[in-house]
C-alpha cells in the first residue's frame, strides 16, 4: 500500500491541527489506502515514491484514528502551515484530497486548532459581550432585520424601511446579501442616509441602533468602503465571507477598524449540503471565528434553509463557547484568548418563531426577520414592533397568545403565520 508511514494509529497530537474526515472509498480501494492518500496528499506526499528529506518525514501528516464508518482523524503537524494564513491552510486541509479518485466521497467535518495557530489571528474585535455592550441590550436575544425587498429599493426607500424598523424596536438591520453599490441604490448614498436614519432613529427610541452596511466587492473597493462607514460613524460592515473569500476577511480584520463585522454565508450551501462531499458549515464557522467575525449566520432549524436544529445548535456553541467539548460530528476545542462570535439566526423566520429559537439558542442570538417582519399586514414598523413584543414575551415567560391580547401588531404577526407556543407546540392563531 502507497504511504503506510503517513498512518500510526499510536500517535498522540500535541501541537498539531486535528481534522475529523469522513471518507468513502472509491471502488477495490481499501479504507486504509483511502486515509493514507488523503493525509500524504494533504501533507508532505504526493501519488508516486520521490526522494524524501528528513524535515518532510518530521511534519508528515498522521492518521492516528480510523473508524469502519470512514470517520478519520488526521494530524497535521503545525509546521506545514504559515502563521496567520488561512488560504494556505485550506488549500492544505480541503485541497486536492477533494478530487482524488481514490475516494467516493470525502468530507471535511470540523477543525480542532492548537495554541500555535491561534496565537497568529486576532479573532472578533468585540465578541458577544462587545456588541452587547455597543447596543447596551444586557439579557435579552438582539432584533434584527434585512430590509426587503432584496433588490429593488432606491437608497431613500431603503433608508426609510430601516428608520421605521429601528423605531419599531429593531436593534440592527442590515443589507442583504447581495445589494452592494447597483445603480439604482449607490453604495454612497445609502450609507450616508441609512446612517442619518439611525441616528434620528436613536434620539428618537433612546436606544442603540446599528446599521449593517455590505462593504462586499473586489478587494481594495472593499477596503475604501469600509473606510467611509468607519468615516461616517458607523457600528458595523457586513462582509459575504465566502464569496469574497477568506484573504479579503483577513484584510478587512487585519486593518484593525473601529467597527464590528457582521459575516454573511452566502453560497456556503454549494460545498457544505451535501453530507458525504465537501466542508461542513463547522468549518466554515471554525475559521470565521478564528478570523475574527463577530456574528454569523449559523441557520434557524425551523425557518426556509436546510439544516436540522441539532446543526444549528452545535454551531451555536462552536462560535459561543470558550470551550467546546467533542461530539460525533465535531471536535473538541480550547479557544484561549480568541472571543466568542454571536449567533445570527435567520432565513424565513417570523414573530412566532421567537419561543422555538431562544428555547434552542439561548439568550445570545441576534434574531433576523427579512419578509417576516417587512411583510406584517401593517408595514415594517408594526412589523418590527410584533418582533420586539415577541421576544419580550418569552423573556417574561408568556405565551405569544396571550402577550397578543395586548399586543395588536404581535397579535396580526401570528394570525398571519402562526406561532409555537410555551410548550413548543406549532399552532395556527
Amino acid at each position: 500500500m502507497r504511504g503506510e508511514e503517513f498512518i500510526d494509529l499510536k500517535y498522540k497530537p500535541k501541537d498539531d491541527l486535528i481534522c475529523l474526515f469522513r471518507v468513502e472509498p472509491a471502488s477495490r480501494v481499501s479504507l486504509k489506502e483511502a486515509a493514507a492518500n488523503v493525509a500524504l496528499e494533504s501533507s508532505t506526499g504526493t501519488w508516486t515514491n520521490v526522494k524524501r528529506t528528513k524535515t518532510a518525514d518530521k511534519i508528515r501528516a498522521r492518521v492516528f484514528e480510523m473508524k469502519k464508518n470512514g470517520m478519520l482523524k488526521i494530524a497535521y503537524p503545525s509546521a506545514l502551515f504559515e502563521a496567520g494564513n488561512v488560504p494556505q491552510i485550506l488549500s492544505s486541509i480541503a485541497g486536492n484530497i477533494m478530487g482524488m479518485n481514490v475516494v467516493k466521497n470525502i468530507r471535511l467535518e470540523d477543525v480542532s486548532f492548537p495554541k500555535s495557530i491561534l496565537k497568529g489571528f486576532k479573532g472578533p474585535k468585540f465578541g458577544i459581550e462587545g456588541i452587547r455592550k455597543m447596543l447596551k441590550v444586557k439579557n435579552r436575544p438582539l432584533v434584527g432585520t434585512i430590509i426587503k425587498p432584496k433588490l429593488g429599493l432606491n437608497w431613500k426607500e431603503h433608508a426609510k424601511s430601516a428608520y421605521e424598523s429601528w423605531i419599531g424596536g429593531c436593534d440592527a438591520t442590515k443589507d442583504d446579501e447581495n445589494l452592494s453599490s447597483q445603480k439604482f441604490n449607490k453604495f454612497e448614498d445609502r450609507l450616508s442616509r441609512t446612517l442619518e436614519n439611525a441616528n434620528q432613529a436613536e434620539e428618537e427610541t433612546g436606544e442603540k441602533k446599528g446599521y449593517l452596511v455590505n462593504v462586499t466587492a473586489e478587494t481594495k473597493e472593499m477596503m475604501k468602503r469600509a473606510q467611509l462607514v468607519e468615516d461616517m460613524g458607523g457600528k458595523y460592515v457586513m462582509i459575504d465571507i465566502i464569496t469574497a473569500g477568506w484573504a479579503a476577511l483577513q484584510t478587512l480584520r487585519e486593518a484593525d477598524f473601529k467597527m464590528a463585522i457582521h459575516a454573511h454565508r452566502a453560497m456556503h450551501a454549494a460545498f457544505t449540503r451535501s453530507k458525504e462531499q465537501g466542508v461542513s458549515m463547522m468549518v466554515v464557522a471554525d475559521f470565521a471565528r478564528l478570523i475574527g467575525v463577530d456574528q454569523l449566520h449559523i441557520g434557524t432549524g425551523i425557518g426556509k434553509l436546510e439544516g436540522s436544529i441539532e446543526e444549528v445548535e452545535e454551531l451555536s456553541e462552536e462560535i459561543e463557547n470558550k470551550n467546546v467539548k467533542s461530539t460525533k460530528l465535531r471536535l473538541a476545542q480550547k479557544w484561549g484568548k480568541i472571543k466568542s462570535t454571536l449567533s445570527v439566526s435567520s432565513g424565513g423566520l417570523h414573530p412566532g418563531h421567537v419561543p422555538f429559537l431562544i428555547k434552542h439558542l439561548g439568550n445570545d442570538l441576534i434574531i433576523q426577520m427579512g419578509g417576516g417582519l417587512h411583510g406584517h399586514p401593517k408595514g415594517s414598523k408594526s412589523g418590527a414592533m410584533a418582533a420586539r413584543q415577541a421576544v419580550d414575551a418569552v423573556m417574561e415567560n408568556i405565551d405569544l397568545k396571550e402577550y397578543a391580547k395586548d399586543h395588536e401588531e404581535l397579535r396580526l404577526a401570528i394570525k398571519k403565520w402562526g406561532y409555537f407556543d410555551k410548550s413548543l407546540r406549532y399552532r395556527k392563531y
